[in-house]
C-alpha cells in the first residue's frame, strides 16, 4: 500500500459527491460582492489571492483597489521600483508575498509576453505560486477544473467527513485536492472553489461554533450529525512564539526622524524601521549609547511600550523619544552609520515602514510634518 493510498484509508471520496448542488445554490445567492469577482481577469485574481493570504477579507479591498489604480496590469508590476512597491503592501505584511509577485510578474513578461499563462502547470511554475493560488486562478481565471484548497476549504471537508486526519498533513491536502477534483463541476470550477471558500469564511468558521443552522451542506455533513462540529480539523498543537525585546529609538533632529534600512533577507527585509537597541535599555543606556556615537541628546523622553505578534516571533517593545543637536554633518558614529534623517511625510511615499512600528508612527503627524508631542 503506498503513502498516499494509506493517507486515505476510511475516508470515502463519495462523501463529497452531493455538495455541488446545494454549495452552488447557496453560493448564488448569499456570494459577497467582492472587487476582484465582479471583475475576474486574470490579472486581478491573482493579485487578490496573495493578498488574501493571511489577510482578512475587509482589510484587502482597500489595498486591492489601490495597488489596481498603482500598477493596472502585469507589465507595470514588472516595472514597478520596489519602494512603490512595499509602500503599497504597507501594512499588509508578510512582504514576501508582494516580492514574489513582481518576480513572477517579470517572468510573465520575459515567458509568456505578458499574459498570464492559461496552465494549471505554467501556473506552478511562477514565484510564489502553489498548487492553492495557481487552482484559484485556473478556475476563476480561466474555467480549468482545478480545486483551490486552503485552510477555510481544508477546515469544511474535514468537518464535512468527520476526518480525523492532521490537515497539517501535506498528503492529507493533496488527498483532499485529488478528491474534490473528481467531484467538481466542470462547468464551474471556480464558483465551486469560491463557493467553498466562503462557507469556510462566512459559516464554517475557524473560531467559536459554526454557524451550522445557515450552512447548505448541514445535511450532508457528518460532524454536525455527530455534534461534533468543533472537534474538526484535527491540527498539531502550536510551538510558542519566540520573543524579543526591543528599545526602540524616535530620534528627532529639528523637523527629521532617524530611520534606517532593515537588511535585505530576514524578516521585514528592505524595509525602514526606527532605529533600536536589542533588550530593554533605560534612558541613561540610550544616552550612552548616543554618546559613544557622536550624537548629543538634548532631552530622552519614555513613552509608551508596544508589542508587535509575526507567525513565529513577538516584539515587546519599549520606546523613546529624543531630541537632538542638528545632524548637518550626518550620523558619524559606527552604530549609527547606517542612520537616514528624513522628513516625516516621506515615509509616505520613499521610506515605507512597516505596521509593526505603528505604536511608533502615531507620534509624528506626517499629514502636517509635525511632531506629536507633549513636550513640544
Amino acid at each position: 500500500m503506498d503513502s498516499l493510498t494509506e493517507i486515505k484509508k476510511n475516508i470515502s471520496f463519495e462523501e463529497l459527491t452531493g455538495i455541488s448542488k446545494p454549495l452552488l445554490k447557496w453560493y448564488d445567492e448569499n456570494r459577497r460582492i467582492l472587487p476582484w469577482r465582479e471583475e475576474a481577469t486574470p490579472y486581478r485574481v491573482w493579485v487578490s489571492e496573495i493578498m488574501l493570504q493571511q489577510t482578512r477579507v475587509e482589510a484587502v479591498k482597500p489595498y486591492f483597489e489601490r495597488f489596481m489604480r498603482a500598477l493596472p496590469d502585469i507589465g507595470a508590476l514588472a516595472e514597478a521600483k520596489e519602494e512603490e512597491l512595499l509602500k503599497l503592501w504597507e501594512g499588509l505584511g508578510y512582504y514576501n508575498r508582494v516580492r514574489n509577485l513582481q518576480k513572477a510578474a517579470i517572468q510573465i513578461v520575459e515567458s509568456y509576453g505578458g499574459e498570464m499563462p492559461a496552465s494549471y502547470e505554467a501556473l506552478l511554475t511562477l514565484s510564489g505560486i502553489g498548487s492553492y493560488t495557481a487552482g484559484a486562478i485556473a478556475s476563476i481565471a480561466f474555467g480549468i477544473r482545478k480545486p483551490a484548497v486552503d485552510g477555510n476549504v481544508l477546515r469544511v471537508v474535514s468537518r464535512l467527513r468527520a476526518d480525523e486526519r492532521l490537515i497539517s498533513d501535506a498528503k492529507v491536502k493533496l488527498s483532499v485536492e485529488e478528491d474534490l477534483e473528481r467531484t467538481m463541476p466542470a462547468d464551474r470550477p471556480g464558483d465551486f472553489n469560491q463557493a467553498l471558500m466562503e462557507i469556510g469564511a462566512c459559516v464554517c468558521i475557524p473560531n467559536g461554533a459554526p454557524l451550522c443552522g445557515e450552512c447548505p451542506l448541514k445535511e450532508i455533513c457528518k460532524a454536525n450529525r455527530l455534534g461534533r462540529q468543533q472537534e474538526f480539523p484535527r491540527k498539531e498543537g502550536r510551538k510558542p512564539r519566540t520573543i524579543e525585546e526591543k528599545t526602540i529609538l524616535l530620534v528627532r533632529d529639528g523637523e527629521r526622524i532617524a530611520v534606517r534600512k532593515r537588511k535585505a533577507k530576514g524578516l521585514l527585509a528592505g524595509l525602514y524601521e526606527f532605529p533600536s537597541l536589542e533588550g530593554y535599555r533605560s534612558a541613561q543606556e540610550v544616552a550612552a549609547f548616543l554618546n559613544r556615537n557622536g550624537i548629543s541628546p538634548i532631552r530622552i523622553r519614555q513613552i509608551e511600550d508596544a508589542k508587535h505578534i509575526f507567525t513565529h516571533k513577538e516584539w515587546h517593545m519599549k520606546g523613546y523619544l529624543i531630541r537632538v543637536d542638528e545632524l548637518e554633518k550626518g550620523l558619524p558614529g559606527a552604530d549609527t552609520a547606517d542612520w537616514l534623517m528624513i522628513e516625516p511625510q516621506q515615509t509616505q511615499t520613499a521610506y515605507p515602514i512597516p505596521s509593526a512600528f505603528g505604536t511608533y508612527s502615531k507620534y509624528l503627524d506626517i499629514r502636517l510634518g509635525t511632531w506629536k508631542s507633549e513636550e513640544d
